[in-house]
């Protein structure tokens, strides 16, 4: 059966609306080699022949499975509980679609109405939308609801140099052409001297929680000083770290945005992620994406529906906030289960185990002649470590010699930090790991 859906007749009559007589006239604009290119495609396989080759190609690369891990910087080895992997491979959850169709879809629909709850209550946000494709976006789109907010008439953004450098370029990405100024990132500043930043053409403040050096920074005050001066605060929070400490609703922020990948998603050498987005009631009509409401049926049961999208497709494209209309929906389904699974309790206790597990292997790493931990502020699962050698030539080490993933070398986006790495330490890695990772910098630095 052909899905193509374009008789002859269609495809002559397309072809002479445009003006061209044939396929070819039409691509008349590409060299003609590069038409049709010879594919160098190897002979058929077949699947057991398959099989052994992805093996093949699986062996060669570096897994949590086969190594001790210490990289973080934005993707995290959390623990899985089996059970998300068992209920995401459900039929109905696996493979379907957009939910426009509430009376077919109740099961889609609540589940995206349970994870927004919960990341409402995560975040201590009033409104959570149905996702972003990764932290990165939900950063992006943000910006562009402070920008609607102002209604257009501020449009310069406040940067941490602490948010993830990835995010920051993402966002000057996605916001090109937009007449979007972008400042306070150029060099590390206190959050004092990023207020001091602040002008009546600013829309948006944003900081990270923890920062991408995972330091956690005094924002007491912040919120208040911004919104005297009409400026909206985004926190860009790691969704484990708010299971101990203060949430960005606590903080007084107004936009709570961030990688929600460690909710119970693979690394999966970088996706498919999930970007949380959550913010105040006064905000929840000019975010993009979809937010799923809980209301009756003419039985008076209780029934889901799609509440607001306000999205380029469903209303007039001028007043549109953003062209997103694709949400992350099987990974929020992913967060939601690991959430529901782990609870209250469960989720401060990986917070906890993280914290700890950090902190002593920062302090016994500290001990080593030639390192040097940084203790200047509070941290949480990450921090940084003065070298005695060039991070690059102690990874190589880590890697080869002792199976062991070393952390990042925080001089690739940040000059001033040369021979300094960022160790992530969660709570995957064992006593036992951590004891070897510090054994390894020994040896390494004799």
């Amino acid at each position: 059966m052909s899905y193509l859906p374009h008789t002859d007749a269609d495809r002559r009559a397309m072809l002479a609306a445009i003006g061209v007589e044939s396929i070819e006239e039409l691509f008349d604009a590409v060299p003609e080699q590069y038409r049709f290119p010879h594919l160098a495609l190897p002979e058929p396989l077949s699947e057991m022949e398959v099989l052994s080759e992805l093996y093949g190609l699986q062996a060669a690369n570096a897994s949590v499975q086969d190594f001790s891990l210490f990289l973080g910087a934005g993707a995290y080895h959390h623990f899985i509980p089996s059970a998300i992997n068992h209920i995401l491979l459900r039929g109905e959850f696996y493979t379907a679609y957009t939910p426009y169709q509430p009376e077919v879809s109740q099961g889609t629909l609540q589940a995206i109405f349970e994870y927004q709850s919960m990341l409402c209550a995560l975040t201590g946000m009033e409104a959570a939308n149905a996702s972003h494709y990764d932290g990165a976006t939900s950063l992006a789109e943000a910006i562009i609801v402070a920008i609607n907010e102002a209604r257009g008439k501020r449009r310069k953004v406040v940067l941490s140099a602490g948010i993830n450098p990835q995010y920051r370029e993402v966002v000057r990405t996605y916001l090109q052409g937009q007449d979007v100024t972008f400042v306070g990132d150029d060099r590390v500043r206190t959050p004092a001297e990023l207020l001091g930043l602040v002008d009546d053409q600013t829309a948006m403040l944003a900081v990270a929680y923890p920062n991408f050096f995972g330091q956690i920074e005094d924002f007491t005050g912040l919120a208040d000083s911004l919104h005297n001066q009409k400026v909206l605060l985004t926190l860009v929070a790691d969704p484990i770290m708010l299971g101990l400490f203060k949430s960005p609703g606590e903080l007084g922020a107004d936009m709570a945005v961030g990688e929600g990948q460690p909710l119970g998603i693979p690394l999966s050498f970088g996706g498919p992620y999930l970007g949380y987005f959550a913010c105040t009631k006064q905000l929840v009509r000019k975010i993009s994406g979809r937010i799923i409401g809980e209301t009756r049926d003419n039985r008076g049961q209780r029934a889901f529906v799609m509440t607001l999208r306000p999205r380029e497709q469903d209303i007039r494209r001028e007043k549109a906030t953003s062209n997103i209309c694709t949400n992350q929906g099987l990974m929020a389904l992913a967060a939601g289960i690991y959430l529901s699974l782990m609870g209250k309790c469960g989720l401060k206790t990986v917070a906890n185990l993280c914290y700890q597990k950090s902190h002593y292997a920062a302090r016994e790493i500290d001990k080593l002649p030639g390192f040097s931990v940084d203790w200047s502020k509070p941290f949480f699962k990450e921090f940084m470590v003065r070298c005695p050698r060039p991070v690059a030539e102690i990874n190589a080490r880590l890697l080869e010699d002792y199976g062991i993933i070393g952390g990042y070398d925080l001089a690739q986006d940040y000059p001033d930090r040369a021979n300094t790495m960022l160790i992530a330490v969660t709570e995957m890695n064992t006593r036992e790991e951590i004891d070897a990772l510090v054994a390894a910098l020994e040896e390494i630095a004799s």
